[in-house]
Parts: C-alpha cells; sequence; structure tokens
C-alpha cells in the first residue's frame, strides 16, 4: 500500500475519485470520457502545483519517504553487472555501506553508497544506513581498487548521518572520515558524488568528495538534520519546520551557494512514484559526466577537485 504523506493526500484523493469514476463507467457501460479528462487534468495541475511550491520540510520528508528508492534499487537498474565486494581487511564488513564492480551500458565503474533498510529487521541490519568506521574504510579500499584499474568512481549519498555509538568512536570514526575526505581529493580517476536522499553531516561528506558533486531534486545535504537543529536551539523539535528553513538545506540552496555541482530533476511528484524513470535519468546524469570528466587530464581532475572544496566558505571583505 502506497504511503501518503500530509500533502500528498489532496492528489491521492482525486486519484481515488477518478479510479471510482472509471470503474463506475465500466460497470454501467457510460461514456464519461469527457469528465476523466477534466480530472485528469485537475489532478496534474493541482500535482504540478504542489510540487513545485514545497517548503524545505516537505523537501526533507520527501527525501525520507518510506517508498524512495535506495542505493541498490539504482544499482539493479542502471547497472548490467554489480559484484559487491565486502570488508575494511581490518574490522569487519559494514552493511551501511554497499559497493562493488559494475557495468553501465558496457562501462566499467566502481559503485558505493550508503543502504538503508526498508523492513525492520533489514534497517536494523543496514543500521538506518548509519555506517561505522569499517564502512568508510571499505569505501576508501574500493576506491583505491577503483584507482589501480583506472575506473571512474560513483558514490550514492543517503545516510541521517555516521553511526555516533560508543564503538565506533572507539574504532576512530573520525580519524576515518577525515581519512576518507583526504584520499578522495587525490584520487586519479573520475569521482561522481550524488546526495540521492538524505545528506547529514559528516556521514554523508565521508564519501562525497568528488569532482561532481550533484543532488537529487528531493535531496538535501546539511551539517545538521532539522531535528537535531531545532533540538540544540530550542530544546525540542517541534521547530524542525523552522530549523529546516534557516539551514538552507535543498538542493536548490546548496546550488545557490555554490556547494554542489548540479541538481538531478525527479518525475513529477518525487522519485518514489517512478523507480523506473528515475533510475533512467540518473543513469543518463552519470553516463554524460564521466564521458565530460574523462577528457581532462588526472591532474587537472585534482586541481579542480582540490581548488572547488578549498573555495567554499571563503569570504573576502
Amino acid at each position: 500500500m502506497r504511503t501518503l504523506l500530509e500533502f500528498e493526500k489532496p492528489i491521492a484523493e482525486l486519484e481515488a475519485k477518478l479510479e471510482d469514476m472509471k470503474k463506475l463507467a465500466n460497470d454501467n457501460n457510460v461514456d464519461v470520457s469527457d469528465a476523466v479528462r477534466n480530472l485528469n487534468a485537475a489532478i496534474e495541475t493541482l500535482r504540478t502545483e504542489t510540487f513545485q511550491n514545497l517548503t524545505r520540510w516537505q523537501r526533507v520528508q520527501l527525501s525520507r519517504h518510506p517508498d524512495r528508492p535506495y542505493t541498490l534499487d539504482y544499482i539493479e537498474r542502471i547497472c548490467e553487472e554489480f559484484h559487491e565486494l565486502h570488508g575494511d581487511r581490518t574490522v569487519r564488513d559494514d552493511p551501511a555501506i554497499v559497493g562493488g564492480m559494475a557495468k553501465i551500458n558496457g562501462k566499467s565503474v566502481m559503485i558505493i553508497g550508503q543502504q538503508k533498510g526498508r523492513k525492520t529487521k533489514e534497517r536494523q541490519h543496514r543500521n538506518f544506513g548509519m555506517a561505522n568506521p569499517e564502512g568508510y574504510r571499505k569505501a576508501l579500499r574500493l576506491m583505491k581498487m577503483a584507482e589501480k584499474f583506472n575506473m571512474p568512481i560513483v558514490t550514492l549519498i543517503d545516510t541521517p548521518g555516521a553511526f555516533p555509538g560508543l564503538e565506533a568512536e572507539e574504532r576512530g570514526q573520525g580519524e576515518a572520515i577525515a581519512r576518507n575526505l583526504k584520499e578522495m581529493m587525490t584520487l586519479k580517476v573520475p569521482v561522481i558524488c550524488i546526495v540521492i536522499g538524505e545528506g547529514a553531516s559528516g556521514g554523508a561528506l565521508g564519501i562525497g568528495i568528488g569532482d561532481r558533486v550533484l543532488m537529487l531534486e528531493n535531496s538535501w545535504y546539511s551539517v545538521i538534520s532539522p531535528e537535531n537543529c531545532s533540538t540544540i536551539l530550542w530544546r525540542t523539535w517541534e521547530f524542525k519546520e523552522q530549523a529546516a528553513e534557516a539551514l538552507k538545506l535543498t538542493a536548490t540552496d546548496m546550488k545557490a551557494n555554490g556547494l554542489v555541482d548540479g541538481i538531478i530533476p525527479e518525475p513529477l511528484g518525487g522519485a518514489h512514484l517512478k523507480w523506473d524513470e528515475m533510475a533512467t535519468i540518473l543513469k543518463n546524469t552519470i553516463l554524460k559526466e564521466i564521458k565530460d570528466l574523462e577528457k581532462k587530464s588526472p591532474a587537472k581532475r585534482i586541481s579542480e577537485r582540490i581548488d572547488k572544496f578549498c573555495a567554499m566558505g571563503v569570504v573576502i571583505e
């Protein structure tokens, strides 16, 4: 059964009326084509108006939609082959981050991403997409392997943050993320990072340094979630909507501030409604970016990558 967010309900009510009208017409052999056409037009108009005027908090809600495709859903749809690789060769395999060698339209790539779970047991197994240090070390191991075999790297970011547990800190969570930031800056192969859902804090940044950093239209990217920001400032989650507005965390905000390179459009209504269409858009974007980046020398890509990130946050008075 489809999960509906509050602002999606008026659209769903019209869609239900449309289905009832079609069923009634079919049962009674009545021609209601004009009424169906008019109602279809009304539904499309309402959907367009709704999704063109979403608040920042509503974008956050869409990024977390339980029906939204996750990393493995995209891999299944855009890759002809995918061979998952496991383990950081130090502690264990972290299922919150998945990665492996893949082929997209015959092009060999290394694809890495955070993976949330859909059902309770899978969510626990994947730790809700919150990686431990070994997850980031596994990601770096795969990136170094991609560099060795001259394979472009694609990362799919979707996490509420790195796991903040005591055991993660004991095993060097901060060091693992910091090392990834340093190493990703100088990778000799093209690196494309795409925020497909939630992009929270260092958990997202740990696989987010690339030649191209892109965001899906209904994703968010910020140092902190609206709820946690509200908790710090107001000692309650009740002001999460105000916090989302203040954080300016949507794809449009990030692009305007020069923190990401582009926005990938989603099907009208959100990626959760049309997985295959969204996967096709994502696939075409990845292939285009790889083609463009491979025209440059490794030295030029590295230089531009470093310059881009060093320029962030710089203020000249």
